[in-house]
């Protein structure tokens, strides 16, 4: 090919690639004259039909074609030219975000049922779409309709065939959905055309335990019209039962007075699951309506005398102050008036309901500890904390926020000069090392289900929350008035080991040894900022002790000293001058003893000397480099220096070595 007609080619491409992005931004504005002209412009059909079939990449991974964008934006005009003029292929798939999230997968007629746009759906139909093409997940233009509630369109689809049994890659149903919303006009519609009522989704859930559980009482009722039955999900739960757990009392009331909806048992089990719930509920605590339900449920065991219905009895749990369920009216009526009581019988009875695989089980533990730290019994906090912390450890449900209760609730124990019990902190230290194991092996191998930049987001925030309980270990063991035994300071080093060991990093590569001496470690909350700042002494002082080590480098090849030296600036917000130069002194001291290279140089070729924002910082740290100079250290930067090929021709520990004195490009 001749340079003529190269050229030639690159102009006829560049010309191609000008018009699919003009035709592009017409269908997206709506700007139809220009949109007509265009396409007017481009004679052959196949080349129309490719321009407009081609995909755009827009901003948070969406893709679009012109029809689906034109649909997003409804442009009715624009996709009537669109498929008049251009024949485009009306199943072409794109990745759009409709209502705050990304889905995969999504036709034109799936964006127009899931924003609304009747009338490009009629269009889209007329002219041929799949009705029931579905997305990467499963969801069919009638299942968007039907999430927004848009009875007009759910109507038209059905009329046109749309599959109103269609479930989506977790089970899920339209009639699901419907319930779920509350929309009662499309759930009537659905049952009309025919949508099965006692479909399960995958955890087991029905369209009744949707509706129940939100407490949508006209639902549930034309759910049990249509035969709704009361299945159980993944967890045991009825809907009756999650209802009473989210103290959905009309619609609890609704399947108590229901003819022959429940057993004996199953009312008993309702009624003390709503009282209990009730007894510890955030959002709707009332201690008068737990006593009532515990009472009614209580005179319903013993109904019948020759027929008593006992309590089943479990081993008492030391969370619970190893509580005992009242077993006779007598029992329950001797502590009506007694607040303590009456919670620690409901968090019993909603454990033994529950069952402890529940996830719902801990929240109302975490609510109670909450309430008990506010009225300074934190040693009752700490014991009920650390109970819902297990039981969501043993269900692998994610407990980073748990986690950075602790360390809140352990700091202002430590700024109130409470008395903290060491077996507790060694007991959440314990939960973190697990958690962030868990993490590490949940990103090395990711289920179907998992999101792994979630993952990689919540073993962030654990690295950084046992990095302020390592910091809170320091601060306790420096108080002479704390208790602790040898063999308690002995575990702790011994998990800090395991920790360091562990080798935890931030996504820029970070260590906790890094993240001990940065001027600019995020502290959460103002309680824990007065306890954790950093860098910090001690806590670096603890990490090596305990094997971390001190040239380790980030994703920069940043050492310790390095990111020490280059946040001084945000340090000195909080410290004096003379503050900062001691601190940086002490650490810089104690890198030198565990055998940290001072003329280690980063990914720019700097040493930590020279990326300090301090220049008296600066200077002593040069001094100490002029005194810890030694022989192999001069071998590395000759070799750097001189760009000496050494890969693979000497041993490769000294090839870290060696690197650790060069720039990447070296």
């Amino acid at each position: 090919m001749t340079k003529e007609s190269e050229d030639l080619e690159r102009e006829k491409e560049s010309l191609r690639e000008r018009t699919m992005l003009r035709v592009y931004y017409a269908a997206k504005e709506g700007f139809c004259t220009q949109l007509l002209a265009l396409l007017g412009e481009i004679k052959d059909d196949e080349e129309r039909r490719a321009i407009v079939n081609q995909e755009f990449f827009e901003d948070e991974h969406q893709i679009f074609t012109p029809l689906i964008v034109a649909t997003l934006n409804g442009h009715l005009e624009v996709v009537h030219i669109l498929l008049e003029l251009a024949e485009p292929d009306m199943e072409k798939e794109g990745c759009v975000k409709v209502h705050g999230e990304l889905t995969d997968g999504a036709t034109a007629l799936w964006v127009a049922a899931a924003v609304g746009r009747l009338n490009i759906v009629k269009m889209l139909l007329q002219h041929g779409a799949e009705v029931d093409h579905c997305t990467k997940k499963g969801s069919t233009p009638l299942r968007a309709a039907c999430f927004e509630g848009r009875l007009d369109i759910v109507q038209y689809l059905i009329e046109h065939n749309a599959n109103v049994c269609t479930v989506n890659m977790f089970n899920n149903t339209c009639v699901m959905i419907a319930s779920y919303k509350n929309y009662s006009d499309v759930l009537d519609h659905l049952l009309e055309k025919g949508a099965q009522v006692n479909e399960q989704a995958q955890c087991g859930a029905s369209a009744l335990y949707y509706a129940a559980e939100c407490g949508h009482v006209e639902v549930c009722k034309m759910l049990l019209d249509h035969g709704a039955l009361l299945m159980r999900n993944a967890f045991g739960l009825t809907p009756a039962l999650a209802a009473a757990e989210r103290t959905r009392e009309a619609v609890v009331e609704l399947f108590l007075q229901r003819p022959g909806l429940l057993t004996k048992e199953e009312r008993i089990e309702v009624m003390e699951l709503l009282g209990a719930s009730y007894a510890n509920d955030k959002d709707n605590y009332n201690l008068m309506k737990a006593f009532h339900y515990l009472l009614a449920a209580m005179e319903l065991r013993y109904e019948d005398p020759d027929n008593i219905i006992r309590k089943p009895t479990f081993e008492p749990i030391a969370a619970y102050e190893y509580w005992l369920e009242c077993q006779t009216l007598q029992d329950l009526h001797a502590i009506r008036y007694n607040h303590n009581s009456l919670h620690m019988e409901s968090l019993t009875i909603r454990e033994r309901i529950l069952g402890n695989q529940c996830p719902e089980v801990a929240q109302a533990i975490v609510y109670r500890g909450a309430i008990c730290a506010d009225n300074g019994r934190f040693d009752r906090c700490e014991s009920l904390w650390l109970h819902a912390l297990r039981l969501r450890q043993q269900n692998g449900l994610q407990v980073q926020r748990d986690l950075l209760r602790f360390m809140k609730l352990f700091s202002q124990e430590f700024l109130l000069n409470e008395t903290l019990r060491f077996d507790s902190v060694i007991a959440v230290l314990g939960a973190c090392i697990d958690e962030l194991r868990y993490n590490q092996q949940k990103m090395t191998n990711p289920g179907p289900r998992d999101d792994v930049e979630t993952i990689a987001d919540n073993y962030e925030m654990n690295i950084v929350t046992v990095l302020y309980l390592i910091t809170i270990i320091t601060k306790l063991l420096q108080r002479e008035q704390f208790v602790r035994t040898d063999e308690q300071v002995l575990q702790v080093y011994q998990m800090v080991y395991q920790l360091n060991m562990m080798m935890v990093r931030l996504r820029d590569d970070q260590t906790l040894l890094h993240l001990a001496v940065n001027g600019v470690t995020p502290v959460d909350e103002f309680v824990t900022e007065e306890v954790c700042r950093f860098p910090c002494v001690e806590t670096v002082k603890l990490l090596i002790k305990c094997g971390a080590p001190v040239d380790v480098v980030d994703g920069d090849r940043n050492t310790p000293l390095h990111t020490l030296t280059s946040t001084l600036q945000t340090t000195v917000l909080r410290m004096t001058d003379s503050n900062v130069k001691s601190v940086v002194k002490e650490i810089t001291e104690i890198f030198i003893e565990a055998g940290i290279h001072l003329d280690a140089v980063n990914a720019d070729g700097l040493k930590a000397s020279q990326v300090c924002v301090q220049s008296c910082v600066a200077a002593f740290i040069k001094s100490y480099e002029t005194r810890a100079i030694n022989l192999r250290c001069l071998a590395a930067r000759a070799i750097a220096q001189h760009r000496i090929p050494y890969r693979k021709l000497i041993p490769r520990h000294l090839e870290a070595f060696v690197q650790l004195h060069c720039t990447r490009k070296s």
